[in-house]
Order: structure tokens, then sequence, then C-alpha cells
């Protein structure tokens, strides 16, 4: 079996912003020269997270309108972790949206649905953040 790791680095230039990563992903896929088997893609902090969705601009307003009632960002006096950073809103969308998607690998490419793509989704930006691609598979 063969095991493939790589990372992106991420640094949005605004809080909060979705990135479709779906060709890095395939990028590393290729790299990884796996035809059969698990892609893991996962953001490593706290306060970003992976989803897979369609690439539509609507959705991901209406992601931005729904996770903004669910966590709103102020007052920041509302969150008890505010104490620390003012950041809480972040952790909790995270949670809500999470931390990683896992993918097939059929033939040497993604086995996704239709529509589907692989999202990076920030939720407190402006400063470095990574997501781990690990491959795992013949």
């Amino acid at each position: 079996m063969k095991s493939y790791r790589k990372e992106l680095t991420f640094n949005t230039k605004t809080r909060r912003a979705i990135v479709n990563i779906t060709p890095q992903v395939e990028a590393a896929l290729r790299e990884s020269g796996v035809k059969e088997g698990l892609i893991l893609v996962n953001a490593m902090n706290i306060t970003a997270g992976v989803f897979i969705n369609d690439n539509e601009s609507g959705l991901h307003r209406d992601y931005e309108r729904w996770l903004e009632k669910l966590a709103p960002e102020k007052p920041h006096s509302q969150y008890d972790h505010n104490g620390y950073e003012d950041n809480a809103d972040a952790h909790l969308k995270r949670t809500i949206m999470g931390r990683e998607s896992v993918v097939a690998i059929t033939n040497g490419q993604l086995d996704f649905g239709t529509w589907e793509q692989i999202f990076y989704y920030e939720f407190d930006g402006m400063r470095n953040k990574r997501v781990l691609i690990k491959i795992i598979g013949e």
C-alpha cells in the first residue's frame, strides 16, 4: 500500500472565505500515483474547515448567511471564549461545517457524485493556515 502526504497553505485576504481546492487535491492525487484508495483532506486549524458540495456562488452566500445566524461574529461579548481572542464564532462555524472530508479514489480519479467539489472554508483568516492531504491506496 502507498501513502502520500502533502500540505497546502492558505492566507485569505478576508476573515471568512470559501476556496475551491479541488484542483490542488487532484494534483496531489496525480503526484501520489495512487489509483485505488482513499484521500483525506482536513483543515489543520481549529477555525477553518473542509467540506464537499456544489461550486455555486448562491449556495456559498447561503452558507455565509446561515452560519452567521447560527453563530454571529458580533457582539464579541456574547461568547466566553472571546476573553482570549475574538474568534469564538469561528470555532463554532468550523464545528458545524466540519474538519475534514474523505473521498474514494477509483481508477486514479476522485470518485465524486454529480457537482461535488472540495472546499476549504476559512472562518478567521488573514494569517497562514494549513490543509493536510493524505492519500492511501494502491
